[in-house]
């Protein structure tokens, strides 16, 4: 008998993990604090799907990155998904790079090129994952705040971003904190046809710019070590702090005025990334926590990865059903919970 599944949390992951459940036919209820899926982290990032080219080898963010790269190609055709498959490049790319048997090819002047790198929409793909999630039988509840274990359900899968501990906690786990970490991007109506890329620190990837589904330019982001879970501002000195570096990768936007501007909050553990497990203070929690900024690349393999623990099955079973499909690039499943048409990045 398959167990009752309580997933918290309505952004990229929580929504993956749910149409991943569903498939394998396990009685799943999404809880959503906000009005609508996908509104907070998931749907103010980059929309950048990572190959894992830098990700450190061995580790399990890589291992998720790299699975759900392989997943990603049939979910995107099935659903609809927009998606610019624009590739990167990275001027004075470390010499170790590419990490992980990534197909990239390394110019005489060093430039690394990735094609694997590609946008999509993130707040499209996150409605897309739920329709398609709702269509085979989940339910979600949205506009609930979970302030307590959910006793009705035999395993609660904590996917709760920026309150992931908050979550924890109330199954008496305390084993983890989360901070956010601020990242403001402005966007041009400035060109650009590939994902530009500076080399990554140990901290951050750094200052992006890269193009949109609607043919637009973004720059950015910065990153800020915040307290406050809710301070979505844009700073007035983080213009500066963009543009001096974007403006060195793609010189056209010296002149350009920025059209708007957003803030993204990732999910940060203090000392801990992508706590991925069983509480040890209660058997029924599972953590899907600590997913700092590579939760939309890794979304597709979490979700089969904590399938997998569920259910108990391989990721080859044959009692995975098939992903719903379809028609119209971009038009997504026809639910509630997809939202009108709109440029993510005015939400």
């Amino acid at each position: 008998m398959t167990p009752s599944v309580a997933v918290v949390g309505g952004g990229v992951v929580g929504c993956a993990v749910a149409l991943e459940l569903a498939r394998r036919d396990v009685a799943v209820t999404l809880f959503e604090a906000r009005e609508t899926v996908g509104s907070a982290a998931s749907g103010t990032n980059s929309g950048i799907l990572h190959t894992g080219f830098d990700s450190t080898p061995g580790e399990l963010e890589s291992e998720l990155i790299l699975r759900a790269n392989a997943l990603r190609e049939e979910v995107i055709d099935a659903l609809g998904i927009p998606v610019l498959r624009c590739g990167a490049v990275m001027r004075d790319a470390p010499a170790h790079l590419p990490y992980n048997d990534v197909a990239a090819s390394r110019g005489p002047d060093g430039t690394l090129e990735i094609p694997g790198e590609w946008v999509t929409d993130p707040v499209a793909f996150t409605h897309a994952l739920a329709g398609a999630a709702s269509s085979l039988g989940a339910e979600f509840v949205l506009g609930e705040h979970v302030a307590g274990p959910l006793p009705d359900f035999d395993v609660v899968i904590n996917c709760a971003g920026l309150y992931a501990d908050e979550v924890a906690r109330s199954f008496g786990d305390d084993s983890f904190s989360i901070y956010p970490r601020k990242g403001e991007f402005f966007v041009f109506d400035v060109p650009v046809d590939r994902i530009l890329l500076p080399a990554p620190t140990t901290r951050t990837k750094g200052v992006l710019v890269f193009p949109t589904i609607d043919g637009r330019c973004i720059a950015g982001p910065t990153a800020v070590d915040l307290e406050d879970k809710e301070d979505w501002s844009v700073r007035e000195e983080a213009r500066e702090e963009v543009m001096r570096k974007a403006v060195e990768m793609h010189p056209p936007l010296r002149k350009a005025q920025p059209i708007a501007s957003y803030a993204g909050l990732r999910p940060a553990g203090r000392g801990v990334n992508y706590v991925i497990g069983r509480a040890a203070a209660d058997a029924r929690l599972i953590n899907v926590a600590a997913i700092r900024s590579t939760g939309l690349s890794a979304s597709l393999g979490i979700a089969e990865h904590i399938g997998i623990f569920i259910s108990g099955h391989p990721q080859n079973w044959g009692g995975v059903r098939p992903l719903p499909t379809f028609s119209g690039e971009g038009s997504g499943p026809s639910t509630d919970l997809v939202r009108p048409d709109v440029e993510w990045w005015r939400k």
